[in-house]
């Protein structure tokens, strides 16, 4: 126990000096989210501060990149973000695509959105299943689990891996899509929607669930933009910006979709617009898959070495947490002379601070669970 500021009341000791209480979250605590630290100033229930450490899962990803041939590098963006593999695989092919001028074959464009909407729905859905969890509802994420398992197993059927998946290549894809895999996402889709209105259904209106979220942690949306949020966290706050939308790329300008935006800013917010993205991306599917053409999904650079010219690119996308960023130097070889990622869970830790000033303790888990932060982004 340490003395604290003159303007912190609350707990005393015997000659009448106001004390805090430090707090240790993480690395190891459940509700962290990943291997992240939080440390918490406490007076009685309420926190007064906060420092959030990070690091402890550092594996130096943007250095490793520099011994890779440009090939073997997405294997370590599927492990940035390794709930995301999809839509990190998506953007780092993209930025090489765009050093080379390289143009992709509309069919492999068209299967490599599909893929990463179904990523966005795993995504989202395992976030309703851990804020549930954090809320301390147990059976909304038995919908979700049983949702996201049969979109894994479809990635599966696809790629081989259930996550690490290795699918994307510069230029198009490894090969193509398995026979049926048309009216596979179609029956998935159905199956899908229904678990996320069962969860949605049993959670989002339930009036223990609204009292732990709502009013809890509002940032306007001044603060939002200040702080450099982004994606899901950003839009709460009532920010109509999506990459899909803002700056449209590979084939998301064809598509007919919604941005949903919250009203509040509150952890309630971030938490529903999450699920409103679910059904948003399914729309995106069904008309990917109605518009899907026939044809090749390898372009004429085939297996050939990659050696992108010298020269600096930076590549933009909307990943299932926010804008993703990859900067990449190339100096005509065959490995990457620097990458570096503008990470949205690093970016959307940067408020966290000043949404824990002033809680209760028991809010803490929750705000930072509405964050929806994943360590292997964060600590790159």
């Amino acid at each position: 126990m340490t003395q604290v500021s003159d303007n912190t009341a609350g707990n005393t000791v015997p000659n009448g000096e106001p004390v805090e209480m430090l707090l240790n979250m993480g690395p190891q605590h459940p509700s962290t989210h990943g291997v992240f630290r939080m440390v918490l100033w406490l007076d009685g229930e309420k926190v007064v501060d906060m420092e959030p450490h990070i690091g402890y899962l550092h594996r130096g990803s943007e250095k490793l990149c520099e011994g890779e041939q440009y090939a073997q590098v997405i294997t370590l963006f599927d492990r940035m973000d390794y709930i995301a593999n999809f839509n990190n695989e998506h953007v780092y092919c993209r930025a090489v695509e765009k050093l080379m001028g390289l143009e992709v074959p509309e069919r492999a464009e068209y299967i490599r959105v599909i893929l990463c909407e179904l990523n966005r729905i795993a995504s989202h859905m395992l976030f309703i299943a851990t804020m549930g969890l954090d809320a301390g509802a147990m059976t909304p994420s038995m919908f979700c689990f049983r949702g996201r398992e049969r979109i894994q197993g479809l990635f599966e059927s696809v790629s081989g891996a259930r996550m690490m998946h290795n699918y994307f290549r510069i230029g198009g894809l490894k090969e193509d899509v398995p026979e049926g895999f048309v009216q596979d996402v179609r029956d998935l889709l159905v199956l899908v929607k229904e678990d996320t209105e069962e969860s949605d259904k049993l959670l989002s209106f339930n009036e223990i669930f609204l009292a732990r979220l709502k009013n809890v942690a509002v940032m306007s949306a001044e603060d939002a933009i200040d702080f450099g949020l982004t994606g899901p966290c950003l839009r709460a706050s009532g920010v109509d910006y999506d990459v899909r939308k803002a700056a449209p790329y590979s084939v998301y300008d064809r598509f007919e979709f919604d941005v949903p935006v919250g009203l509040d800013g509150d952890c309630w917010d971030r938490y529903y617009l999450r699920v409103q993205e679910i059904y948003q991306s399914m729309r995106i599917v069904e008309q990917a898959l109605e518009q899907l053409p026939e044809g090749e999904v390898v372009s004429s650079l085939g297996r050939r070495l990659i050696r992108p010219p010298a020269g600096e690119v930076y590549v933009r996308a909307e990943n299932p947490r926010g804008e993703i960023g990859v900067y990449l130097i190339s100096d005509g070889t065959d490995k990457p002379y620097r990458i570096k990622v503008r990470p949205p869970s690093f970016c959307n830790l940067s408020a966290l601070k000043h949404m824990l000033k002033d809680c209760w303790i028991a809010d803490s888990v929750v705000i930072l669970g509405a964050l929806d932060i994943v360590l292997g982004e964060v600590d790159r």
